[in-house]
């Protein structure tokens, strides 16, 4: 079976220091995003998976901040990923 034509997951690592806006950090396509996806496991961070989101973040250049619309959207996997590292109740 031939993966011609299918979409190739995407993922966006992100950094926020608790205060300002998130920044990206890593982003890529197919392999890359296998890898950045491992890479936050390996280290303990919690992933949420949103294709839709990582692919509007995708388009942000790396080591810039997340542009206001996606505030919101971004603010919700924050909250996700507190929660599921203990650090929000």
């Amino acid at each position: 079976m031939s993966d011609e034509g299918a979409e190739k997951k995407v993922a966006v690592a992100l950094k926020w220091e608790g205060v300002g806006v998130p920044t990206v950090v890593a982003k890529g396509e197919g392999r890359v995003a296998e890898t950045i996806v491992a890479t936050a496991r390996e280290a303990g961070v919690a992933v949420e998976e949103n294709p839709l989101l990582a692919k509007a973040l995708s388009a942000v250049e790396l080591d810039r901040q997340i542009p206001e619309p996606l505030f919101k959207a971004v603010a919700e996997v924050i909250s996700f990923v507190l929660r599921a590292s203990g650090k929000m109740k």
